[in-house]
């Protein structure tokens, strides 16, 4: 099956507590554009993470506000801040490890939280779709790109939900490596044995 590829900048996932810190109580997200999965948008707003004494500033808050705040960036990314961003789903701020803390800096304040991760990369699929292609949340598949720098990239997480749409995210190291620009078809390599 061929599936739409989307390139995932560095961005920001807040929670409404570290929202209400960085840009006043009570503060609501102003869209900018619709993102292709139901319900999520891209914000006007932006926030500074700032690891030690290295920073990266207008990483763009994607909403609507979640549990736990999570900034996403590529390795590259994680290189410009020195340090390696965990590759996993999302942030486990309750287990040792499970990211990196970073100050997140915003126009009225200022939070420290375990909040850094390089995002892995996934497939969102709604439950239809997964039955018909016979795969399940939390299975790990392979995608094949086309074009002249070709490549198949290995476990691509299945995430399953009945609001989403099937997209293929990869980030913007990945997406480079191949050549890609967003919007692209991949074609799905399913291990169903």
């Amino acid at each position: 099956m061929k599936v739409i590829i989307q390139i995932s900048g560095r961005h920001c996932h807040i929670s409404r507590k570290d929202l209400d810190i960085v840009y006043g109580k009570g503060y609501k997200l102003k869209p900018i554009k619709k993102l292709s999965q139901t319900g999520q948008f891209a914000s006007q707003e932006t926030v500074t993470i700032k690891v030690g004494n290295k920073k990266i500033e207008d990483i763009r808050i994607l909403g609507p506000v979640r549990k736990n705040t999570q900034v996403e960036i590529s390795l590259s990314g994680g290189h410009r801040l020195n340090i390696k961003p965990p590759i996993i789903r999302h942030v486990h701020p309750e287990s040792a490890g499970g990211c990196i803390p970073a100050e997140i800096i915003g126009p009225n304040g200022k939070v420290r939280s375990c909040a850094i991760i390089a995002a892995r990369r996934h497939l969102h699929t709604n439950p239809k779709t997964a039955k018909k292609l016979k795969i399940k949340d939390g299975q790990l598949i392979s995608l094949k790109t086309s074009g002249k720098r070709s490549v198949i990239f290995n476990n691509i997480l299945v995430r399953v939900h009945p609001s989403f749409k099937t997209r293929v995210h990869l980030d913007t190291d990945e997406g480079n490596a191949a050549g890609l620009i967003g919007g692209e078809k991949g074609e799905l390599m399913l291990n169903n044995s």
